[in-house]
């Protein structure tokens, strides 16, 4: 059974989405895909021990070695991504049961769950998988998925929201497959690895450099790499909480790391990147990301909107890092993969709470919320301090590699960049603080913490943005294993 971790991985959660359609009972489906969540992440953590004792596990789908066949590949970068996304899918379960009651009506209920549970298999496959067109697959099952998902909230805006996903994500689709489609023709190869060995001995780079230009595109779509942004604020903002959270925390973080999988391990090797300004191009975009879309954070009218245009702005921190492309610089941006999806999930589900609690997130609703609701709003205090990157919480380790890596090539502009976005962070975080602490609750507010159930995965998630700011074994640890893998070392 150990030999099929890999396989379990996706057949897991990929298997409970029928077994809940055939039940159609919300206890049983909300029941099924929380089992099915936490056997994912202890499978996650079972196979990232394994590759941190022995190294790369290679899985041959139907025992047909690659690249004849299907290959699961699980490295140091994918088994730091795998945790994440199975982490994410078995911390918001607990949480799931009376949020999901709340905001989708019961008849949806068990869709809801068989959606979910196909999203974590899609995000989970493109992960694992080293097949390119195996990716497309995965990534086509997580999106038909999500745009269910967003759907089943509360209003027609949730509809178009979701209709909005659905053409964007069409489009970048069919860029990516389109740019795979390049590569197999000049290759004659899906498999990632078979591909990267072959570019190596291609003179003729022009049909590979309109590939690397549909997949950045569409990949791009995907991530919401600023200005490829559009669809998600209104995604975020109209979704159930549930799915806010865990596509905030996972979605965008696998579209990044299938990039990084791309730019590091398929078309470096070939020398296609030499003499192309990728470096350049994804620098400038990450600049005005990190300030445009946090400057625009701070005049949203909506606390999710607010973090929503937030995600963007961190995404750009990310990518920052990819366009360093330094040890230093490489190493932040992966951590902040973690670290980034951590503090969203704490403050999606923080706000989660409130929504429960009061019917929505505006501001005008926040007035008081210290005394009416006092542990969310700690919490989403804590959570906006590692959002700043404020030292001993999680977003600091990770902003402080990018600034190390930064400094390490002489660009102080991208130093001052990273602190400028920073202190942007503080001005629409301390909007809440000042509407919760500051302004006295209206007559007849709402008060009172969510279910103790929802209570508990808010905590963990809190306690995380703390944990992994004093304890970096894991973001940082696996980050520099990933990092010596994607620059050619031990990974």
């Amino acid at each position: 059974m150990l030999d099929h971790l890999p396989a379990l991985q996706v057949v897991v959660p990929l298997m409970s989405a029928p077994i809940i359609v055939l039940l159609r009972r919300p206890g049983a489906a909300w029941l099924i895909s929380t089992l099915a969540s936490f056997v994912a992440f202890a499978i996650a953590v079972a196979l990232a021990l394994r590759v941190a004792e022995t190294g790369t596990v290679s899985y041959a789908m139907g025992s047909w070695p690659p690249p004849w066949g299907i290959e699961y590949r699980v490295d140091a970068l994918s088994a730091f991504m795998l945790v994440l996304v199975a982490g994410v899918a078995a911390l918001v379960m607990p949480y799931a049961r009376r949020s999901v009651a709340a905001e989708v009506a019961e008849h949806q209920a068990y869709l809801f769950y068989a959606m979910y549970c196909l999203c974590v298999a899609g995000l989970l496959g493109m992960t694992i998988t080293g097949d390119l067109f195996n990716v497309f697959v995965f990534l086509e099952i997580s999106s038909l998925s999500t745009y269910v998902l967003i759907a089943l909230g509360r209003g027609r805006r949730a509809l178009l929201a979701a209709f909005q996903y659905l053409i964007v994500g069409t489009i970048g689709a069919t860029f990516y497959v389109i740019g795979i489609g390049l590569l197999y023709l000049v290759t004659g190869s899906l498999n990632f690895a078979d591909v990267a060995q072959r570019l190596a001995g291609i003179g003729e780079l022009r049909p590979v450099l309109a590939a690397l230009a549909f997949i950045t595109v569409g990949l791009g779509l995907k991530l919401a790499l600023f200005p490829l942004h559009q669809w998600l604020p209104n995604a975020y903002a109209f979704a159930p909480s549930v799915v806010t959270t865990f596509l905030a925390a996972t979605a965008t973080k696998v579209s990044v790391y299938v990039l990084v999988r791309f730019y590091f391990l398929v078309f470096a090797p070939s020398q296609a990147l030499e003499g192309v300004p990728v470096g350049g191009v994804l620098i400038a975009l990450s600049a005005a990301a990190i300030v445009a879309m946090s400057l625009v954070a701070v005049f949203q009218p909506d606390l999710k909107r607010m973090f929503a245009y937030s995600s963007v702005a961190q995404i750009g921190y990310v990518t920052l890092g990819l366009g360093i492309a330094n040890e230093a610089a490489l190493t932040g941006s992966l951590a902040h993969l973690v670290n980034h999806g951590v503090t969203k999930s704490a403050l999606f589900l923080l706000v989660g709470g409130i929504v429960l609690r009061g019917g929505d997130a505006s501001f005008a609703s926040l007035a008081g919320l210290g005394q009416r609701m006092p542990w969310t709003s700690f919490g989403i205090g804590v959570a906006g301090l590692s959002l700043i990157g404020v030292p001993a919480t999680a977003g600091f380790t990770s902003k402080w590699y990018l600034i190390a890596g930064a400094a390490e090539q002489g660009s102080w502009w991208i130093v001052a960049l990273v602190v400028a976005g920073s202190l942007i962070a503080v001005a629409y975080v301390w909007r809440f603080v000042e509407a919760a602490y500051l302004a006295q609750p209206p007559a007849g507010a709402a008060a009172g913490e969510p279910p103790l159930s929802m209570r508990a995965s808010e905590a963990v998630a809190v306690a995380l943005c703390v944990v992994l700011g004093l304890v970096t074994a894991f973001n940082i640890g696996f980050a520099r294993r990933a990092v010596g893998l994607l620059l050619g070392g031990a990974g």
